[in-house]
Protein backbone atom coordinates (compact mmCIF):
# COMPACT_ATOMS: atom_id res chain seq x y z
CA UNK A 1 0.00 0.00 0.00
CA UNK A 2 1.25 3.31 -0.73
CA UNK A 3 2.43 5.73 1.84
CA UNK A 4 4.48 8.74 2.29
CA UNK A 5 7.28 8.21 4.80
CA UNK A 6 6.31 11.29 6.94
CA UNK A 7 2.38 10.41 6.63
CA UNK A 8 3.16 7.20 7.64
CA UNK A 9 4.76 7.97 10.79
CA UNK A 10 1.95 10.54 11.80
CA UNK A 11 -0.50 7.72 10.82
CA UNK A 12 0.87 5.19 13.42
CA UNK A 13 1.27 7.79 16.26
CA UNK A 14 -2.05 8.79 15.73
CA UNK A 15 -3.43 5.04 15.55
CA UNK A 16 -2.03 4.48 18.85
CA UNK A 17 -3.61 8.24 20.68
CA UNK A 18 -6.96 7.57 19.14
CA UNK A 19 -7.21 3.50 19.54
CA UNK A 20 -8.14 2.71 16.40
CA UNK A 21 -4.72 0.26 15.91
CA UNK A 22 -6.04 -3.63 15.76
CA UNK A 23 -2.98 -5.57 15.76
CA UNK A 24 -0.82 -5.16 13.02
CA UNK A 25 -4.18 -3.97 10.86
CA UNK A 26 -4.58 -0.05 9.37
CA UNK A 27 -8.06 1.18 9.95
CA UNK A 28 -9.28 2.04 6.95
CA UNK A 29 -10.09 5.41 8.31
CA UNK A 30 -6.33 5.71 8.23
CA UNK A 31 -5.56 4.25 4.73
CA UNK A 32 -3.68 6.43 2.61
CA UNK A 33 -5.84 6.92 -0.99
CA UNK A 34 -5.31 9.93 -3.81
CA UNK A 35 -9.14 11.28 -4.98
CA UNK A 36 -10.03 10.82 -8.67
CA UNK A 37 -11.39 13.52 -10.31
CA UNK A 38 -15.00 12.58 -11.64
CA UNK A 39 -16.86 16.02 -13.28
CA UNK A 40 -20.01 14.48 -13.86
CA UNK A 41 -23.69 14.54 -13.43
CA UNK A 42 -24.99 12.59 -10.15
CA UNK A 43 -28.07 10.46 -10.70
CA UNK A 44 -29.96 12.13 -7.93
CA UNK A 45 -29.22 12.76 -3.80
CA UNK A 46 -27.06 9.76 -1.84
CA UNK A 47 -25.20 11.12 1.56
CA UNK A 48 -22.60 8.97 2.73
CA UNK A 49 -23.25 6.58 5.99
CA UNK A 50 -20.23 6.48 8.18
CA UNK A 51 -19.56 5.49 12.38
CA UNK A 52 -16.67 5.97 14.71
CA UNK A 53 -15.56 3.75 17.18
CA UNK A 54 -16.94 0.09 17.78
CA UNK A 55 -18.80 0.58 21.95
CA UNK A 56 -19.39 -3.29 22.04
CA UNK A 57 -22.68 -2.95 23.49
CA UNK A 58 -26.48 -1.50 22.70
CA UNK A 59 -25.65 1.24 20.89
CA UNK A 60 -22.92 -0.31 18.42
CA UNK A 61 -20.69 2.47 17.63
CA UNK A 62 -19.59 5.91 19.82
CA UNK A 63 -21.42 7.40 16.63
CA UNK A 64 -22.85 6.48 13.42
CA UNK A 65 -25.18 7.85 10.56
CA UNK A 66 -26.47 9.98 7.89
CA UNK A 67 -23.06 11.98 8.14
CA UNK A 68 -22.67 14.04 4.59
CA UNK A 69 -23.04 17.36 6.10
CA UNK A 70 -20.58 16.41 9.18
CA UNK A 71 -18.61 17.43 11.12
CA UNK A 72 -19.35 20.61 13.22
CA UNK A 73 -15.98 21.54 12.84
CA UNK A 74 -16.33 21.95 8.31
CA UNK A 75 -18.27 25.31 7.64
CA UNK A 76 -19.51 26.32 5.63
CA UNK A 77 -21.78 23.74 3.64
CA UNK A 78 -23.65 26.18 1.81
CA UNK A 79 -23.66 29.98 0.84
CA UNK A 80 -26.26 31.90 -0.93
CA UNK A 81 -25.59 34.28 -3.49
CA UNK A 82 -27.93 37.52 -4.25
CA UNK A 83 -26.06 37.72 -7.52
CA UNK A 84 -27.45 34.67 -8.95
CA UNK A 85 -30.50 33.97 -5.81
CA UNK A 86 -29.39 30.54 -5.46
CA UNK A 87 -28.00 28.56 -2.36
CA UNK A 88 -24.95 26.66 -3.53
CA UNK A 89 -23.95 23.40 -1.25
CA UNK A 90 -21.66 20.76 -1.31
CA UNK A 91 -22.04 17.63 0.90
CA UNK A 92 -20.56 14.11 1.70
CA UNK A 93 -21.92 11.63 -1.04
CA UNK A 94 -21.37 7.88 -2.36
CA UNK A 95 -22.73 5.53 -4.51
CA UNK A 96 -25.65 3.31 -4.53
CA UNK A 97 -23.71 0.39 -1.73
CA UNK A 98 -21.57 3.42 -0.05
CA UNK A 99 -18.67 2.25 -1.16
CA UNK A 100 -16.53 5.66 -1.09
CA UNK A 101 -17.10 8.70 -0.17
CA UNK A 102 -18.20 11.70 -3.12
CA UNK A 103 -17.95 15.22 -3.44
CA UNK A 104 -20.98 16.50 -4.32
CA UNK A 105 -21.70 20.30 -5.44
CA UNK A 106 -25.13 21.65 -6.44
CA UNK A 107 -27.16 24.36 -5.56
CA UNK A 108 -31.02 25.39 -4.69
CA UNK A 109 -32.82 28.12 -7.28
CA UNK A 110 -34.62 30.33 -4.91
CA UNK A 111 -36.90 31.58 -8.07
CA UNK A 112 -37.99 27.96 -9.19
CA UNK A 113 -37.55 26.28 -5.92
CA UNK A 114 -35.63 23.72 -7.46
CA UNK A 115 -32.35 22.20 -7.29
CA UNK A 116 -29.54 20.84 -9.11
CA UNK A 117 -28.92 17.50 -9.88
CA UNK A 118 -25.59 17.11 -8.14
CA UNK A 119 -21.77 17.13 -9.52
CA UNK A 120 -20.07 14.38 -8.50
CA UNK A 121 -16.20 16.30 -8.46
CA UNK A 122 -14.15 13.98 -6.46
CA UNK A 123 -14.10 10.45 -5.25
CA UNK A 124 -12.14 10.90 -1.79
CA UNK A 125 -11.08 7.27 -2.35
CA UNK A 126 -12.29 6.51 1.35
CA UNK A 127 -15.53 5.90 3.36
CA UNK A 128 -14.70 8.67 6.26
CA UNK A 129 -17.00 11.45 6.61
CA UNK A 130 -14.17 13.67 8.32
CA UNK A 131 -12.79 13.74 4.58
CA UNK A 132 -15.91 15.71 3.45
CA UNK A 133 -16.00 18.80 1.60
CA UNK A 134 -16.93 22.52 2.49
CA UNK A 135 -17.37 25.12 0.15
CA UNK A 136 -17.27 29.17 -0.60
CA UNK A 137 -17.49 31.86 -3.19
CA UNK A 138 -14.91 34.60 -3.96
CA UNK A 139 -15.86 37.99 -5.13
CA UNK A 140 -15.66 37.06 -8.38
CA UNK A 141 -18.40 34.83 -8.45
CA UNK A 142 -15.97 31.77 -8.49
CA UNK A 143 -17.58 28.79 -6.48
CA UNK A 144 -14.23 27.37 -4.26
CA UNK A 145 -14.34 23.55 -2.91
CA UNK A 146 -11.85 22.53 -0.35
CA UNK A 147 -11.44 18.79 0.36
CA UNK A 148 -10.73 17.91 3.59
CA UNK A 149 -8.29 15.24 4.82
CA UNK A 150 -9.03 13.70 8.40
CA UNK A 151 -5.44 13.42 9.47
CA UNK A 152 -2.33 13.23 7.63
CA UNK A 153 -3.06 10.06 6.31
CA UNK A 154 -4.59 11.33 2.46
CA UNK A 155 -4.01 14.61 0.76
CA UNK A 156 -6.50 17.22 0.62
CA UNK A 157 -7.32 19.42 -2.41
CA UNK A 158 -8.63 22.16 -3.34
CA UNK A 159 -10.90 23.10 -6.85
CA UNK A 160 -12.68 26.10 -8.13
CA UNK A 161 -15.58 26.67 -10.48
CA UNK A 162 -14.16 27.52 -14.39
CA UNK A 163 -16.92 30.17 -14.44
CA UNK A 164 -18.57 32.26 -11.73
CA UNK A 165 -21.95 30.81 -10.18
CA UNK A 166 -21.65 27.44 -12.31
CA UNK A 167 -21.03 24.59 -11.24
CA UNK A 168 -20.53 22.66 -14.23
CA UNK A 169 -16.43 22.23 -14.27
CA UNK A 170 -14.05 23.27 -12.49
CA UNK A 171 -9.74 23.36 -12.07
CA UNK A 172 -7.98 21.74 -9.30
CA UNK A 173 -5.65 24.41 -7.75
CA UNK A 174 -2.02 23.63 -7.07
CA UNK A 175 -2.14 25.86 -4.28
CA UNK A 176 0.75 26.24 -1.90
CA UNK A 177 1.93 27.48 1.41
CA UNK A 178 4.71 28.97 3.72
CA UNK A 179 6.58 26.47 5.80
CA UNK A 180 10.21 27.84 7.46
CA UNK A 181 10.22 30.18 4.71
CA UNK A 182 9.57 28.35 2.23
CA UNK A 183 7.25 27.86 -0.43
CA UNK A 184 5.45 24.22 -0.07
CA UNK A 185 2.27 22.60 -1.69
CA UNK A 186 -0.38 23.03 0.71
CA UNK A 187 -2.22 19.40 0.23
CA UNK A 188 -3.01 18.77 3.69
CA UNK A 189 -6.21 20.29 6.13
CA UNK A 190 -8.36 18.62 8.30
CA UNK A 191 -11.69 20.46 9.79
CA UNK A 192 -11.31 23.35 7.28
CA UNK A 193 -13.32 26.66 7.56
CA UNK A 194 -12.91 28.73 5.70
CA UNK A 195 -14.11 32.89 4.87
CA UNK A 196 -14.21 35.12 2.07
CA UNK A 197 -13.35 38.88 2.93
CA UNK A 198 -14.17 41.46 0.79
CA UNK A 199 -11.38 42.93 -1.14
CA UNK A 200 -8.59 40.70 1.33
CA UNK A 201 -8.95 37.06 -0.04
CA UNK A 202 -9.54 33.90 2.29
CA UNK A 203 -8.99 33.79 6.09
CA UNK A 204 -9.55 29.86 6.33
CA UNK A 205 -9.53 28.22 10.23
CA UNK A 206 -7.84 24.71 9.99
CA UNK A 207 -6.61 21.96 11.91
CA UNK A 208 -3.02 20.34 11.56
CA UNK A 209 -1.79 17.08 13.13
CA UNK A 210 1.57 16.88 14.50
CA UNK A 211 3.81 14.00 15.68
CA UNK A 212 2.01 13.00 19.08
CA UNK A 213 -1.30 13.04 17.10
CA UNK A 214 -2.36 16.33 18.94
CA UNK A 215 -5.38 18.31 16.97
CA UNK A 216 -3.19 21.67 16.81
CA UNK A 217 -5.76 24.87 15.67
CA UNK A 218 -4.90 27.97 13.76
CA UNK A 219 -5.27 29.79 10.45
CA UNK A 220 -4.04 30.78 7.41
CA UNK A 221 -4.82 33.24 4.70
CA UNK A 222 -4.55 34.20 1.07
CA UNK A 223 -5.16 36.65 -1.61
CA UNK A 224 -6.03 34.58 -4.08
CA UNK A 225 -6.68 31.08 -3.06
CA UNK A 226 -3.67 30.11 -4.39
CA UNK A 227 -0.76 31.41 -3.18
CA UNK A 228 -1.37 30.96 1.07
CA UNK A 229 0.62 32.51 3.82
CA UNK A 230 1.88 30.99 6.77
CA UNK A 231 -0.08 28.61 8.89
CA UNK A 232 -0.40 30.36 12.56
CA UNK A 233 -1.44 28.67 15.65
CA UNK A 234 -3.94 29.78 17.79
CA UNK A 235 -3.86 27.48 20.66
CA UNK A 236 -2.59 24.19 21.63
CA UNK A 237 -3.11 23.89 25.20
CA UNK A 238 -2.32 20.14 26.27
CA UNK A 239 -3.34 17.81 24.17
CA UNK A 240 -4.81 20.23 21.03
CA UNK A 241 -8.40 21.15 20.28
CA UNK A 242 -11.60 21.16 18.21
CA UNK A 243 -12.19 24.65 17.01
CA UNK A 244 -15.99 25.72 15.30
CA UNK A 245 -15.68 29.29 13.78
CA UNK A 246 -18.37 32.31 11.70
CA UNK A 247 -18.00 35.37 10.18
CA UNK A 248 -19.53 38.19 9.55
CA UNK A 249 -18.94 41.75 8.13
CA UNK A 250 -14.80 40.87 8.06
CA UNK A 251 -15.00 39.77 11.82
CA UNK A 252 -13.99 36.07 12.45
CA UNK A 253 -14.88 34.65 15.66
CA UNK A 254 -13.85 31.07 17.00
CA UNK A 255 -15.08 28.71 19.83
CA UNK A 256 -13.08 26.08 21.17
CA UNK A 257 -11.76 23.32 23.63
CA UNK A 258 -9.15 21.29 24.26
CA UNK A 259 -8.22 17.96 25.17
CA UNK A 260 -7.29 17.43 28.45
CA UNK A 261 -3.48 16.08 29.25
CA UNK A 262 -3.10 12.07 28.78
CA UNK A 263 -6.90 11.35 28.67
CA UNK A 264 -6.83 10.52 24.86
CA UNK A 265 -9.03 12.74 22.35
CA UNK A 266 -12.46 11.24 23.37
CA UNK A 267 -12.38 13.70 25.83
CA UNK A 268 -12.43 17.26 25.32
CA UNK A 269 -13.74 20.27 28.16
CA UNK A 270 -13.92 23.78 28.25
CA UNK A 271 -15.33 26.85 26.11
CA UNK A 272 -13.01 29.40 24.78
CA UNK A 273 -13.44 32.16 22.44
CA UNK A 274 -11.51 34.57 20.22
CA UNK A 275 -12.33 36.97 17.54
CA UNK A 276 -9.95 39.00 15.07
CA UNK A 277 -11.36 41.95 13.01
CA UNK A 278 -8.35 42.43 10.87
CA UNK A 279 -7.51 39.39 8.73
CA UNK A 280 -5.76 37.79 11.20
CA UNK A 281 -3.41 40.35 12.05
CA UNK A 282 -4.78 40.11 15.81
CA UNK A 283 -6.81 38.20 17.94
CA UNK A 284 -8.94 39.59 21.21
CA UNK A 285 -10.68 37.77 23.49
CA UNK A 286 -14.92 39.40 23.89
CA UNK A 287 -13.68 42.14 26.16
CA UNK A 288 -11.11 43.44 23.25
CA UNK A 289 -8.16 41.87 25.12
CA UNK A 290 -5.37 40.52 22.68
CA UNK A 291 -4.38 37.28 22.98
CA UNK A 292 -0.53 36.27 22.64
CA UNK A 293 -0.65 33.24 20.46
CA UNK A 294 -0.60 30.92 20.47
CA UNK A 295 -2.14 30.19 23.73
CA UNK A 296 -0.76 27.58 25.99
CA UNK A 297 -2.35 27.34 29.23
CA UNK A 298 -5.78 26.23 29.72
CA UNK A 299 -6.07 29.40 32.78
CA UNK A 300 -6.17 32.41 29.93
CA UNK A 301 -7.88 35.21 28.50
CA UNK A 302 -10.18 33.13 26.15
CA UNK A 303 -11.77 31.15 28.51
CA UNK A 304 -15.83 31.08 28.54
CA UNK A 305 -17.00 28.43 31.14
CA UNK A 306 -14.63 26.02 32.77
CA UNK A 307 -16.30 22.69 32.15
CA UNK A 308 -12.72 21.24 33.39
CA UNK A 309 -13.97 21.85 36.94
CA UNK A 310 -16.79 20.26 36.44
CA UNK A 311 -15.77 17.18 34.99
CA UNK A 312 -17.65 17.66 31.85
CA UNK A 313 -17.00 17.10 28.13
CA UNK A 314 -18.16 20.17 26.14
CA UNK A 315 -19.19 19.29 22.53
CA UNK A 316 -19.29 22.39 20.04
CA UNK A 317 -22.32 22.30 18.10
CA UNK A 318 -22.19 26.38 15.75
CA UNK A 319 -21.64 29.61 16.41
CA UNK A 320 -23.31 32.64 14.93
CA UNK A 321 -23.21 36.70 15.67
CA UNK A 322 -26.09 38.54 16.15
CA UNK A 323 -26.71 42.23 14.86
CA UNK A 324 -24.25 43.75 16.86
CA UNK A 325 -21.18 41.69 15.90
CA UNK A 326 -21.71 39.57 19.15
CA UNK A 327 -21.63 35.79 19.41
CA UNK A 328 -23.98 33.03 20.13
CA UNK A 329 -22.33 29.89 20.98
CA UNK A 330 -24.27 26.69 21.05
CA UNK A 331 -22.79 23.56 22.42
CA UNK A 332 -23.45 20.14 24.67
CA UNK A 333 -22.03 19.81 27.97
CA UNK A 334 -22.31 16.12 29.41
CA UNK A 335 -20.49 13.45 31.75
CA UNK A 336 -18.59 11.47 29.02
CA UNK A 337 -17.79 10.18 25.46
CA UNK A 338 -19.91 6.88 25.96
CA UNK A 339 -23.10 6.95 24.19
CA UNK A 340 -26.46 5.93 26.51
CA UNK A 341 -28.28 7.37 29.69
CA UNK A 342 -25.64 6.87 32.18
CA UNK A 343 -23.80 10.28 30.21
CA UNK A 344 -27.17 12.42 30.89
CA UNK A 345 -27.97 15.33 31.04
CA UNK A 346 -26.88 16.33 27.45
CA UNK A 347 -28.39 20.02 27.94
CA UNK A 348 -28.57 22.27 24.38
CA UNK A 349 -26.60 25.28 26.11
CA UNK A 350 -26.49 29.05 24.38
CA UNK A 351 -23.69 31.14 25.20
CA UNK A 352 -24.21 35.05 24.56
CA UNK A 353 -22.20 37.94 26.25
CA UNK A 354 -24.68 39.83 28.41
CA UNK A 355 -24.38 42.88 30.30
CA UNK A 356 -20.16 42.12 30.25
CA UNK A 357 -20.17 39.20 31.33
CA UNK A 358 -20.97 35.57 29.34
CA UNK A 359 -24.71 34.15 30.24
CA UNK A 360 -25.90 30.83 29.38
CA UNK A 361 -29.12 29.38 29.07
CA UNK A 362 -30.37 25.78 28.46
CA UNK A 363 -32.64 25.34 25.30
CA UNK A 364 -33.26 21.65 25.55
CA UNK A 365 -31.90 18.18 26.39
CA UNK A 366 -31.53 15.68 23.80
CA UNK A 367 -30.14 11.78 24.60
CA UNK A 368 -26.65 11.91 22.02
CA UNK A 369 -23.35 14.20 22.69
CA UNK A 370 -23.56 14.24 18.51
CA UNK A 371 -27.11 15.75 18.46
CA UNK A 372 -25.56 18.39 16.27
CA UNK A 373 -28.28 21.73 15.18
CA UNK A 374 -27.52 24.90 14.65
CA UNK A 375 -28.46 28.57 16.26
CA UNK A 376 -30.09 31.07 14.46
CA UNK A 377 -29.94 35.11 15.59
CA UNK A 378 -33.25 36.42 13.52
CA UNK A 379 -32.79 40.16 15.65
CA UNK A 380 -31.53 40.91 18.93
CA UNK A 381 -34.19 39.21 20.54
CA UNK A 382 -35.38 36.50 18.36
CA UNK A 383 -33.40 33.26 18.33
CA UNK A 384 -34.31 30.11 17.01
CA UNK A 385 -32.30 26.56 17.03
CA UNK A 386 -33.27 24.01 15.29
CA UNK A 387 -31.73 20.16 15.28
CA UNK A 388 -32.37 16.68 16.06
CA UNK A 389 -33.47 17.49 19.79
CA UNK A 390 -36.09 14.48 19.96
CA UNK A 391 -36.03 11.54 20.42
CA UNK A 392 -35.51 9.37 17.14
CA UNK A 393 -35.85 5.35 16.53
CA UNK A 394 -32.31 4.60 17.18
CA UNK A 395 -32.52 6.42 21.21
CA UNK A 396 -29.26 7.34 22.54
CA UNK A 397 -27.60 7.28 18.73
CA UNK A 398 -26.47 10.73 17.45
CA UNK A 399 -29.38 11.90 16.00
CA UNK A 400 -33.43 11.91 16.09
CA UNK A 401 -36.43 14.08 15.23
CA UNK A 402 -35.58 17.45 14.02
CA UNK A 403 -37.35 20.12 16.14
CA UNK A 404 -37.41 23.81 16.28
CA UNK A 405 -36.80 25.91 18.95
CA UNK A 406 -37.98 29.55 19.64
CA UNK A 407 -36.63 32.20 22.34
CA UNK A 408 -38.23 35.91 22.15
CA UNK A 409 -35.77 37.46 24.81
CA UNK A 410 -32.72 36.76 23.51
CA UNK A 411 -32.28 32.92 24.56
CA UNK A 412 -33.12 33.79 28.41
CA UNK A 413 -36.12 31.29 27.86
CA UNK A 414 -36.88 28.77 25.03
CA UNK A 415 -39.96 26.67 24.19
CA UNK A 416 -40.70 23.94 21.13
CA UNK A 417 -42.07 25.88 18.09
CA UNK A 418 -42.48 22.84 15.90
CA UNK A 419 -41.23 19.41 15.64
CA UNK A 420 -40.37 19.10 12.14
CA UNK A 421 -40.49 15.13 11.53
CA UNK A 422 -41.70 12.26 13.10
CA UNK A 423 -42.10 8.67 12.84
CA UNK A 424 -39.31 8.70 10.91
CA UNK A 425 -37.41 4.63 10.07
CA UNK A 426 -33.96 6.17 11.33
CA UNK A 427 -32.63 8.99 12.93
CA UNK A 428 -31.74 12.58 11.64
CA UNK A 429 -28.98 14.47 11.90
CA UNK A 430 -26.15 17.38 11.58
CA UNK A 431 -28.63 20.22 10.61
CA UNK A 432 -26.63 23.22 8.61
CA UNK A 433 -26.85 26.36 8.38
CA UNK A 434 -26.41 28.26 4.95
CA UNK A 435 -24.32 31.22 5.33
CA UNK A 436 -26.76 34.19 5.08
CA UNK A 437 -29.63 31.64 5.20
CA UNK A 438 -32.67 32.55 3.13
CA UNK A 439 -36.04 31.87 4.55
CA UNK A 440 -36.90 28.97 1.61
CA UNK A 441 -33.62 27.35 2.22
CA UNK A 442 -33.11 27.77 6.01
CA UNK A 443 -30.85 24.04 6.82
CA UNK A 444 -29.98 21.02 5.07
CA UNK A 445 -29.07 17.49 7.08
CA UNK A 446 -29.21 13.70 6.36
CA UNK A 447 -30.52 10.64 8.01
CA UNK A 448 -29.36 7.01 8.41
CA UNK A 449 -29.77 4.60 10.81
CA UNK A 450 -27.82 4.99 14.02
CA UNK A 451 -26.64 1.23 14.52
CA UNK A 452 -26.41 -0.17 11.28
CA UNK A 453 -25.31 0.46 7.72
CA UNK A 454 -27.87 2.34 5.46
CA UNK A 455 -28.77 4.68 3.23
CA UNK A 456 -28.70 8.32 3.73
CA UNK A 457 -31.58 10.70 2.66
CA UNK A 458 -30.76 14.21 2.66
CA UNK A 459 -33.40 17.08 3.40
CA UNK A 460 -33.55 21.11 3.79
CA UNK A 461 -35.89 23.10 5.80
CA UNK A 462 -37.45 26.96 5.27
CA UNK A 463 -37.69 29.12 8.32
CA UNK A 464 -41.04 28.00 9.17
CA UNK A 465 -40.17 24.24 9.63
CA UNK A 466 -41.03 22.84 6.59
CA UNK A 467 -39.03 20.13 5.38
CA UNK A 468 -38.58 18.52 1.94
CA UNK A 469 -36.82 15.41 0.86
CA UNK A 470 -34.32 15.39 -1.70
CA UNK A 471 -34.49 12.28 -4.06
CA UNK A 472 -32.15 9.43 -3.92
CA UNK A 473 -32.84 8.36 -7.81
CA UNK A 474 -33.36 11.43 -10.40
CA UNK A 475 -32.13 12.30 -14.37
CA UNK A 476 -33.38 15.52 -14.59
CA UNK A 477 -31.36 18.62 -14.53
CA UNK A 478 -33.42 20.40 -11.86
CA UNK A 479 -34.84 18.27 -9.20
CA UNK A 480 -38.16 19.09 -7.56
CA UNK A 481 -37.72 18.03 -3.68
CA UNK A 482 -40.67 16.11 -1.73
CA UNK A 483 -42.68 18.19 0.92
CA UNK A 484 -42.71 15.73 3.77
CA UNK A 485 -46.15 14.99 4.50
CA UNK A 486 -46.19 15.56 8.49
CA UNK A 487 -48.80 16.16 10.32
CA UNK A 488 -48.13 19.75 11.92
CA UNK A 489 -46.75 21.33 8.60
CA UNK A 490 -48.91 24.40 7.29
Amino acid sequence: MKKRPIGAICTFLWCLSTGVLSGQALHPDLQYAEAELILKKADGFKGIWYMNQPSNDEYVYKYSGGLAVYPANHRPFAIYSKEVNKTFFCFGGTDDANTTLLHNVSYFDHKTGKLANPVILLDKKTIDAHDNPVISIDDQGYIWIFSTSHGVSRPSYIHKSKKPFDIADFETIKATEIVNGKEVPFNNFSYFQVYPIKGKGFIALFTKYNAAGHRVIGFNTTRDGVRWNEWKVLAHIQDGHYQISAESNGKVGVAFDYHPKGKGLNFRTNLHYLETSDFGETWQNIQGEQAQLPLSDANNLAVVHDYASEKRNCYLLDITFDPQLKPAILVIPSKGYEAGPANNPREWTVYRWKKNKWAHHVVTTSDSNYDMGSVYVESGKVLKVIGPTVDGPQAYNPGGEVAMWLSKDGGASWKKEKQMTQNSAMNHSYVRKPVDARPDFYGIWADGHGRKPSESNLYFTNSKGQVYKLPRHSSEPMITPELLNVNNQE
